[in-house]
């Protein structure tokens, strides 16, 4: 076995491209605020992209309500603009340094709309998977082009991956089944 192909590097990789879309799901709730709703929003600030967290503290002072408390009034547009751009379907208002966002009752538009948010964070996650798949069919052909495997090695060692592969795909896939219940049912 080539010291440069590692096969649970890869599969370590294809996991956390499901631990994120796990996370993003956490963040997609379905009737009541959470202050992990927002943690997919990302702003561009002081030349560089930050998390909402890391500018603001944000609470949730009642079920149906998001508070956001900017720390630097200069930011206060930018961070608004940048959560009604962030596909939640969320509609906040400003008031001084404050961003308050009421959840919206979840009427069948919206439980369509937070579906369409959820497979685009799903279909995201496969493209990741299937990136690291690309990354690991580069590095086994490279191996057998240098003579550091054989063909051999190549076709098993891509047939591991690829295995790999459907399993995390088949996994995101059940995953956004089980979150798409949750919103349509709840």
């Amino acid at each position: 076995m080539a010291d440069e192909f590692n096969l649970q590097d890869f599969s370590r990789r294809m996991d956390g491209a499901i631990n994120s879309l796990k996370g993003e799901f956490s963040g997609l709730r379905t009737g009541r605020a959470s202050a992990s709703l927002l943690d997919p929003v990302v702003i561009e600030v002081y030349g560089s992209k930050m998390p909402l967290n890391q500018l603001a503290t944000v609470s949730t002072p009642d079920p149906r309500t998001i508070s956001v408390q900017v720390w630097d009034k200069s930011q206060v547009e930018i961070i608004d603009k940048a959560i009604r751009e962030a596909g939640l379907g969320l509609n906040p208002n400003m008031d001084g340094q404050l961003i308050r966002i009421p959840i919206p009752e979840l009427n069948s538009e919206r439980r369509e709309e937070l579906c369409k948010v959820a497979s685009k964070y799903a279909e995201n996650a496969r493209v990741a998977v299937r990136n690291v798949r690309r990354d690991g069919m580069d590095t086994i052909k490279k191996l057998e082009k240098s003579s550091d495997i054989s063909q051999d090695d190549q076709k098993n060692y891509g047939n591991d991956i690829q295995n790999i592969t459907d399993s995390s795909i088949k996994e995101i896939d059940e995953v956004l089944q089980k979150k798409t219940a949750e919103i349509m049912n709840v």
